[in-house]
């Protein structure tokens, strides 16, 4: 596959890139203003609760408070979205990443039996919610048998005490020294970051409920830190918005903050092949306009779900722009499973029948939420 005339950050020339194409037949394709870009990795979301509204009434001070509150004040909202079928949830879930440009995604629950067709579903890891949250948390910790797995915890979650004390029961409990990878950790403190491996870091959604984040300055002196963008029920569905939040803050520079979600969770969960541009071998690939007069770095964080032109995922196309439709016609490109949408006014073409999807969807709940 031929992809002509792409910038690449921090490259001045444009240049043309040649991708091994998957299962995809030889085309080529020319683009103007556009940027090359690695398929981001989300290495935290709930898939599975990706059509919930944002719920939340107020700042929490913890996650069991939240989840308290939620549950009595937001009682039908819930129920609502549990109603539709977990597969379809499931479904939805992956098209929400794909549709941002996503290729990766680190899901957080319970194994999911699902098609790897649009992205991939990385769940290599041990899942456990919380302290609080997992029946027999200490027995899966000390299983004998797990001890080089990693395992993947929410832990710090909220402001008060009872967080940060979390925090140091659980390094306490781990006697085998198991790699762990803390989600959140808004109450760790730069010691406690020393036991973990990593830091998955949701500030979107930690703002929503906490009205604080984790001290990512502080705490990625002892651990890595990758990004992650949690689930819709706390969080905007738009990584690229979050991306911007993060940047914002100014807690680390843009190189650092554009490798927590390329090249740093790449190497942390084992993922060849992702995270960078690679020529001439299958790729995970984003081609995005460049917005009006960006350039560099801003050129980067600047792109919109409406500005993707092309997202390939192990080297097949999985959604393109109504943009390129003629030169993939001509290209003799075959379009019997690929469906319009529009998003921003924007007319992309995805792999598999999401308008399906979404009407299935609301044959158990009329009024569900899309982006």
């Amino acid at each position: 596959m031929q992809l002509r005339n792409l910038h690449i950050v921090e490259q001045e020339a444009a240049k043309d890139l040649h991708i091994a194409g998957g299962r995809s037949a030889p085309i080529s394709l020319s683009f103007e203003n556009a940027i090359a870009l690695p398929g981001l990795i989300n290495s935290h979301d709930h898939l599975d609760f990706d059509l919930f509204p944002r719920l939340g009434n107020r700042t929490y001070g913890s996650y069991t408070e939240w989840g308290s509150d939620i549950h009595q004040a937001d009682k039908e909202n819930i129920a609502n979205v549990l109603r539709i079928p977990r597969e379809l949830r499931i479904r939805w879930g992956i098209y929400k990443n794909l549709l941002a440009g996503v290729t990766s995604v680190i899901h957080h629950g319970s194994y999911l039996d699902t098609p790897q067709d649009l992205i991939s579903i990385t769940q290599t890891a041990e899942s456990l919610h919380s302290i609080s949250g997992e029946k027999g948390w200490r027995r899966k910790l000390l299983h004998p048998f797990r001890r080089q797995r990693q395992l993947v915890i929410h832990i710090g979650e909220g402001t008060t005490p009872a967080c940060a004390k979390e925090i140091s029961q659980l390094i306490r409990w781990n006697v085998f020294r198991r790699p762990l990878i803390g989600i959140h950790g808004i109450a760790m403190t730069e010691e406690q970051a020393a036991a973990f491996k990593a830091l998955v870091w949701c500030p979107d959604s930690n703002f929503f409920l906490y009205g604080k984040t984790a001290d990512i300055q502080q705490l990625r002196r002892r651990t890595k830190i990758v990004f992650g963008t949690d689930s819709t029920l706390t969080a905007s569905w738009d990584i690229w918005q979050q991306l911007r939040l993060a940047r914002q803050l100014k807690v680390v520079d843009d190189a650092a903050l554009w490798d927590m979600v390329t090249a740093g969770p790449a190497r942390l969960w084992g993922l060849d092949g992702c995270g960078e541009i690679s020529e001439d071998r299958t790729a995970d690939l984003v081609i995005a306009a460049v917005p009006p007069g960006a350039t560099g770095w801003n050129a980067v964080f600047g792109v919109k779900p409406r500005d993707i032109l092309l997202v390939l995922h192990q080297g097949n196309i999985r959604l393109f722009d109504g943009s390129l439709h003629d030169q993939l016609i001509k290209n003799a490109w075959p379009m019997d499973n690929f469906f319009p949408i529009a998003i921003d006014g924007k007319i992309k073409h995805i792999q598999g029948d999401l308008p399906g999807l979404m009407r299935e969807i609301q044959t158990y709940h009329p009024d569900a939420s899309f982006i």
